[in-house]
């Protein structure tokens, strides 16, 4: 990351890896992201993502999407943290995957947290911003 390098938080938004294209429901890249769009203008090119958070779908297809497609497909990418929300894990939880291998499509750091406990950003553009009860709500069921 550049420093003194301004970012910003997008949603509605294709990022493009290899000719696959994902909208997520929230990402983090450079606040001047002109410079990042492909030479198609479909979309922002994965190598200007920091940070991509996506709240779990509900339905099979949904929880199965955001959490495995989705989780290979962003470290295949080199997408430095993924942030998972997920209302249909137990009670809630909220996963932080960092340190993607692209070569394997794995996270190498995975920190699972239930709804209720703070999980912090260990990287990149947000690294120290806090997701807790203030932005999950309480536990589920509980």
């Amino acid at each position: 990351m550049p420093p003194g390098q301004a970012w910003a938080a997008y949603q509605d938004i294709n990022v493009v890896h290899d000719r696959k294209v994902w909208i997520p429901d929230c990402f983090i890249a450079p606040e001047d992201s002109e410079a990042h769009v492909t030479d198609d203008g479909i979309g922002i090119k994965a190598s200007a993502v920091h940070l991509i958070v996506e709240v779990v779908s509900p339905g099979h297809d949904g929880t199965e999407r955001d959490r495995e497609r989705k989780r290979r497909a962003y470290a295949g990418a080199g997408i430095p943290v993924y942030v998972l929300i997920d209302d249909h894990d137990g009670h809630g939880t909220v996963t932080v995957l960092a340190a993607p291998r692209p070569d394997e499509a794995v996270y190498t750091d995975v920190h699972r947290v239930a709804y209720g406990i703070d999980v912090i950003i260990p990287e990149g553009p947000a690294k120290g911003f806090t997701i807790g009860e203030a932005i999950t709500g309480p536990p589920r069921g509980a």
